[in-house]
């Protein structure tokens, strides 16, 4: 009886007190919030990288609405004519990004 007391004793102490298939169990709780925070900044990620591609990005990434707002200005202070401003204008225009499927 002793002899079976001992056994279940280090038993219970080196497997746990789930056994010792189990683990490995607990592994998959980090991994799951790992999985889990990966796929949050993936997704954050890709939702700012379209925001982006579309034309909501920072100020600094936008350098035709610059070249436009330059060329407002240098307009109103009159370094340059209309007939110049528009001309320029349409340029600036045909040549920066449009979403094709924006009408």
């Amino acid at each position: 009886m002793l002899t079976t007391l001992d056994t279940a004793a280090i038993a219970a102490h080196t497997a746990g007190p789930w056994g010792a298939g189990f683990g490995w169990f607990f592994l998959l709780i980090p991994l799951f919030w790992i999985g889990v925070l990966a796929l949050f900044f993936l997704l954050a990620r890709r939702a700012r990288w379209a925001a982006w591609n579309n034309g909501h990005g920072p100020h600094w990434a936008q350098p035709a609405r610059s070249a436009e707002s330059t060329l407002a200005e240098r307009f109103a202070q009159g370094d340059i004519e209309e007939k110049e401003y528009r001309a320029r204008l349409e340029v600036l225009r045909a040549n920066s990004y449009r979403d094709p499927s924006a009408k």
